[in-house]
């Protein structure tokens, strides 16, 4: 076959070639818009979510190695007023 006597594509392709009826028909409708953004909804909020507890967490690490420091000071600083009493 030659390239200048090949049929041109069809400029419209429809999705079903048998489908005689309303290509618009062929669509997710108002049921699939409402069910993506649903899904789309509960992602957003479940990120949201996430993200507090995520915060939280690192939040909760830093005062337990803040009280760590502080509990180590305070033990040092209980040792060397003991060795003073000592001498």
């Amino acid at each position: 076959m030659n390239l200048l006597t090949a049929p041109a594509p069809d400029p419209s392709p429809t999705p079903f070639p048998d489908y005689t009826g309303d290509p618009n028909l062929i669509t997710p409708g108002v049921w699939g818009f409402v069910i993506i953004f649903v899904i789309a909804v509960i992602t957003v909020l479940l990120i949201i979510d996430m993200t507090r507890r995520i915060r939280r967490s690192r939040y909760r690490e830093e005062v337990r190695i803040k009280l760590e420091a502080e509990q180590a000071e305070a033990e040092e600083a209980a040792a060397a007023a003991a060795r003073k009493k000592r001498r």
